[in-house]
């Protein structure tokens, strides 16, 4: 075991640099949800040339479980500028139609576990700011694309991944079983897990561990812990109204403004749920074309959130109710759009204890934390829910840094040196779960 450990740190300090230059190179080229051609094309040239198997596209993304994906125009496009800005044209084909997901497979040839790592890769809608004190823009590896940023750390996540397939790659001749490198597209706005799920990704996955940097965990603290993900839906609404004169003639129209703003002051006001925490939030409201004219059009995008996969779907369909009923006092019609969703999924206790027992030996990571709470929603939750329905062990676990900003910010940026210790630490927890007891996993 010494030797084994010994080996992890040697290679994951040969490529501490590359780390870094990756995930720069990720950051300065963010692509959002089912666009990231570019992304997906670099991650897969690695891995292959690493000696992983491949499986790409439409064979590791379910076409009617994705949600939320681009018209085939805005695709096209978007393909476009990745093989402008340095894609690997021997891949990025593989990727036509918005399929951007990917997945490395390493078998050792030797009897033990199927160990499935997940890395979301998508960037956020946001413009990065070009300030001179933010970080990124002052070193020259800021987004070269118009309001996408990664600001949320999914391009640290996938130098990580990169990191981690290396190390593996590496040590193939002392492992056992098999490692599963999953590369999931849209994460944000929870809209990638569940097609991928869908295609069967993880149905051989005895092991499953997720990752995230940050979330206000300081630099040396790893998180191993249930985190408590709120289950969520994400939905665009549309009400469809008449238009009319609104000095002339305002009888003969049909607000969809009113529709909307009913229902936007209607959901907000759907009583908490006694039976754990519960959310709605309209995050946008777009109507009207001029200031004499019935609107006859209006759109919202809402999310709704829970403790739990019921509370989630309770206040879902109270949402509803109000959003038809906010169309029928005004004589509108509305319809609405799922974009994303996630459920709730608790990490595995046997699996969270074995990780604990590792970190503790490594020795950059000075507390491991076996309660927090995210407050936020996650899709690889899909994932984790799958394999053990399947009678697999999943979890879930955060890697402390120090951040710029908070996520979801046009300023974030984190301490690059978080990335070596997630290497580390997850390389050296997967290469020793053939030797412990605890998993049961034969």
């Amino acid at each position: 075991m010494r030797n084994v450990m010994s080996r992890v740190s040697s290679l994951t300090k040969e490529i501490s640099q590359s780390l870094v230059e990756w995930r720069r190179d990720f950051h300065r080229h963010p692509e959002s949800g089912w666009v990231e051609f570019r992304t997906a094309s670099i991650i897969a040239s690695k891995l292959s040339s690493w000696g992983y198997e491949l499986a790409t596209g439409q064979d590791v993304v379910d076409e009617k479980s994705r949600m939320g994906v681009p018209n085939a125009e805005t695709l096209e496009r978007q393909k476009r500028r990745a093989s402008i800005q340095g894609a690997d044209l021997n891949w990025v084909e593989q990727f036509s139609g918005g399929f951007t997901g990917v997945v490395g497979v390493l078998d050792t040839g030797h009897p033990g576990p199927t160990i499935g790592l997940r890395f979301d890769i998508d960037a956020l809608d946001i413009q990065e700011s070009y300030d001179g004190g933010h970080r990124p823009a002052r070193e020259g590896f800021a987004s070269v694309n118009e309001n996408m940023m990664h600001a949320c750390g999914h391009d640290a996540h996938m130098a990580i991944g990169l990191g981690i397939a290396y190390v593996l790659a590496n040590m193939k001749d002392q492992l056992k079983g098999r490692f599963k490198l999953i590369f999931q597209p849209s994460e944000e706005g929870v809209r990638g897990a569940k097609s991928m799920v869908q295609a069967g990704v993880v149905d051989d996955v005895d092991i499953f561990i997720a990752l995230h940097i940050g979330l206000g965990a300081e630099l040396g603290e790893f998180v191993c812990s249930d985190l408590g993900f709120l289950a969520t839906t994400k939905f665009d609404v549309a009400f469809s109204g008449k238009a009319a004169h609104a000095g002339a003639n305002p009888e003969q129209g049909n607000n969809a403004l009113l529709a909307a703003a009913t229902a936007s002051l209607n959901m907000h006001a759907i009583s908490p749920h006694s039976g754990g925490h519960s959310r709605i939030n309209v995050g946008v409201l777009q109507a009207g074309s001029g200031r004499n004219i019935i609107p006859n059009k209006a759109f919202l995008k809402v999310e709704t959130r829970g403790e739990t996969t019921e509370i989630n779907e309770f206040m879902y369909e109270k949402a509803i109710k109000i959003i038809q009923s906010a169309g029928d006092m005004y004589g509108v019609t509305s319809s609405v759009e799922i974009v994303g969703e996630a459920k709730t999924s608790q990490s595995s206790d046997e699996l969270l204890g074995f990780l604990r027992n590792q970190a503790n030996d490594i020795e950059e990571i000075h507390t491991v934390r076996d309660t927090f709470q995210s407050g936020g929603s996650e899709d690889a939750t899909y994932m984790m829910a799958r394999v053990q329905e399947l009678g697999g062990q999943a979890a879930y676990v955060v890697f402390g840094t120090r951040l710029a900003a908070g996520h979801h910010n046009e300023k974030f940026d984190f301490d690059e040196a978080v990335m070596p210790i997630a290497v580390k630490t997850l390389a050296s927890c997967v290469v020793n779960m053939e030797i412990s007891s605890v998993l049961h996993v034969s």
